[in-house]
């Protein structure tokens, strides 16, 4: 799932959290900035796989307890493994094949781990909004709204040679801007400078806006180009 090499403290390192919503601060020249807050874990460490025993290297964490009632009988004694409660949101985070794995299973990680980075990605599914035309979900200028135009104003237009993928099957070409199932996909948004980190609360305020509604889950990890 990530990412670059070496150093799987800082180089590598990824948290799962909860969007807590925007705001606005101010920074140090007086400009108004925009901001995202996220509850950055604690996760739990449910699973460290090695490539003697799973053929390739990765740490497996979870984050947000919820009853065992409300989970699959196998996700549950996975999460009893590690001496933990069942989590809601599990993801893995691959590691490098000679990186030295300091954590271990029941190991707690807070947003402290990201205190020393400057920039950060941001992984979440994005709103979705159902059924959407091509205006909406592709920016479509629409018909004139004046003269010659009856009632076709927000149609999509002709689809011309699209209509047929001549030679590869009847279906239409691939790639074509359509009405259709608008969000609901997972989005990465790159290069979230942080402002603030509270390791007490483990809350992370970082620039600019994320994917997904106020409670939405996400992965936050170390920037790959920033």
């Amino acid at each position: 799932m990530l990412l670059g090499p070496i150093d799987i403290k800082i180089e590598i390192m990824m948290l799962l959290g909860k969007k807590v919503g925007m705001t606005q601060i101010y920074d140090e020249q007086g400009m108004l900035l925009p901001v995202t807050v996220i509850q950055a874990g604690p996760c739990t460490v449910v699973q460290v796989k090695t490539i003697k025993t799973d053929g390739y290297g990765a740490i497996q964490i979870g984050y947000d307890d919820t009853k065992p009632s409300r989970r699959k009988k196998p996700q549950t004694g996975h999460a009893e493994k590690a001496n933990t409660s069942s989590k809601k949101f599990v993801r893995e985070m691959k590691v490098p094949d000679e990186a030295d794995l300091d954590y271990k299973i029941g190991d707690s990680l807070t947003v402290s781990v990201l205190a020393d980075s400057k920039f950060v990605d941001v992984i979440g599914t994005s709103k979705g909004k159902g059924f959407a035309g091509v205006m909406k979900r592709h920016g479509f200028g629409g018909f004139p709204a004046s003269h010659g135009t009856e009632r076709k104003h927000r149609a999509a237009g002709s689809i011309s040679s699209f209509a047929s993928d001549a030679g590869h099957g009847g279906n239409l070409k691939k790639g074509k801007k359509m009405a259709g199932h608008m969000g609901n996909r997972r989005l990465t948004t790159k290069n979230h400078n942080i402002l603030a980190v509270d390791e007490e609360k483990n809350i992370l305020v970082v620039k600019g806006s994320v994917p997904g509604p106020a409670g939405g889950y996400l992965m936050i990890r170390n920037s790959k180009k920033a």
